[in-house]
């Protein structure tokens, strides 16, 4: 397998073309950071999605360490589920020469060089939730189309329990052309199938852990979307904000790529 400079060096002589180029380069993605782990750094090149270190369960000194690395490799890192302790250690290290967000609600950090750009596609998602309990998900979601350079169009807490909230608000994503549809629901999982019966375009449906009783956390939920008779509806893990948004960006770039 060659290194990178190799490949760079085979394009620049013309000794190899440009796609076996980006072939090879695919191949050269893991980056083993000691024992600790192994970095895809180059994830957003060979699938066009970024790698998100997922801080939930991991010691708040490895979280630093495994985020700056990216951060020094790629120009950004997304860390996802993190705990207030993680977020003030990611804070106080960030270096100075970066942009650090903190997306409070979806427990979501970014923190790029300011020298990085997101590239617009021009892909477009509209996302939904049921109830303002479902918005940390519908966050994570957001976050994570906007980091694809996707525009995203929100309206929250338009669930079931009050239809006449949902019409509006699906309307206006519809007349400006989403590509896709993030619905986020909890308790019976209603809203998804609801709206993938109103609309044209693919739906991805995510239960949220926000249900109690028999069922509870998110278990009916989750059974119910994926019972749903609605065709053009996919269904994500509980909780899964983050797939919902990967999967939803995927689709609106590749839409947006041949619209341009």
């Amino acid at each position: 397998m060659y290194s990178v400079r190799e490949v760079l060096e085979k394009t620049a002589k013309k000794e190899i073309s440009v796609a076996e180029a980006e072939r090879l380069l695919r191949f050269l993605a893991i980056e083993e950071l000691g024992d600790l782990a192994k970095i895809d750094s180059s994830r957003e090149i060979r699938k066009g999605i970024p790698e998100i270190i997922l801080g939930e369960g991991k010691a708040t000194c490895d979280l630093v360490e495994i985020s700056l690395r990216m951060l020094s490799k790629n120009g950004r890192v997304i860390i996802s589920r993190c705990g207030r302790e993680q977020i003030s250690a990611i804070t106080e290290a960030a270096p100075k020469d970066c942009v650090l967000c903190v997306h409070e609600k979806a427990k979501l950090v970014v923190l790029k060089k300011r020298s990085f750009i997101v590239k617009k596609t021009g892909g477009k998602i509209g996302i939904l939730t049921a109830g303002t309990s479902d918005i940390p998900i519908a966050e994570e979601a957001r976050v994570m189309v906007e980091e694809m350079g996707c525009e995203a169009l929100t309206a929250y807490d338009v669930g079931v329990a009050g239809i006449h909230r949902l019409l509006q608000p699906l309307k206006d994503m519809i007349l400006k052309d989403v590509d896709t549809l993030v619905v986020i629901a909890g308790r019976e999982g209603a809203l998804p199938s609801v709206v993938a019966g109103l609309v044209d375009v693919p739906v991805i449906a995510v239960p949220t852990s926000n249900s109690f009783g028999f069922g509870e956390k998110g278990l009916a939920t989750l059974m119910a979307m994926l019972q749903s008779c609605s065709l053009g509806l996919a269904v994500v893990n509980i909780d899964g904000g983050v797939a919902a948004g990967a999967v939803a960006a995927l689709t609106a770039n590749r839409a947006a790529k041949f619209r341009n």
